[in-house]
């Protein structure tokens, strides 16, 4: 009897143990499968970096990549072509992984961010809504994350390369009102010493 209690322990351990074997051989494979997903849109976007990528690379055909593939494919994208780069980063903004979709709206806001500093100053009218665009996708990323200092730094850099005019504290009010008083913090002079 007790000898069969023990062999029950045993095997109920053996199989629970089994269990998280095949768990983390999924997630291995898993990774693995994301691994190579990404190694091979590196390796074809790399030596178009000074040219136009192949249509393959810019075209759907990322559509059956997993969720964090499409992500380095967007980031290998965004080195070579603008406007792929841009659509990749929507794609996966609007998809449902809470943390790929805040990790592309602060890659989408450096997107912008790089192609206004590109841009530069000779060409304002691009540069300007480009700033513009990298400001409202780091907003939305403080949204969801107000912790993300990353964000607020570079949110910073784009309000001073495009400050945002303040409508309210411009304008010429004119004289204060003679009928607002304003409390002095300053001792009355006329009061006597103790």
């Amino acid at each position: 009897m007790r000898r069969a209690r023990g062999h029950m322990a045993f095997a109920l351990v053996a199989v629970a143990l089994a269990g998280v074997t095949v768990g983390e051989s999924l997630r291995l494979q898993h990774a693995q499968s994301i691994n190579a997903a990404v190694a091979a849109w590196s390796a074809a976007v790399a030596p178009a970096a000074h040219s136009k990528p192949p249509a393959w690379v810019t075209a759907g055909a990322a559509d059956h990549l997993p969720p964090e593939a499409r992500l380095a494919r967007a980031v290998a994208l965004a080195r070579v072509d603008y406007d792929a780069a841009l659509a990749a980063y929507k794609a996966i903004i609007q998809s449902n992984r809470n943390d790929l979709r805040l990790i592309a709206l602060y890659d989408l806001g450096n997107l912008h961010l790089h192609q206004a500093i590109q841009a530069g100053l000779a060409d304002e009218a691009q540069s300007l809504p480009l700033t513009e665009l990298a400001k409202q996708s780091y907003r939305d990323l403080l949204r969801r994350d107000p912790s993300d200092w990353d964000a607020r730094y570079n949110l910073e850099r784009s309000l001073r390369l495009a400050p945002e005019d303040d409508d309210a504290t411009d304008e010429d009010t004119g004289p204060p009102d003679p009928r607002e008083h304003e409390r002095s913090t300053i001792a009355d002079p006329r009061m006597d010493l103790p």
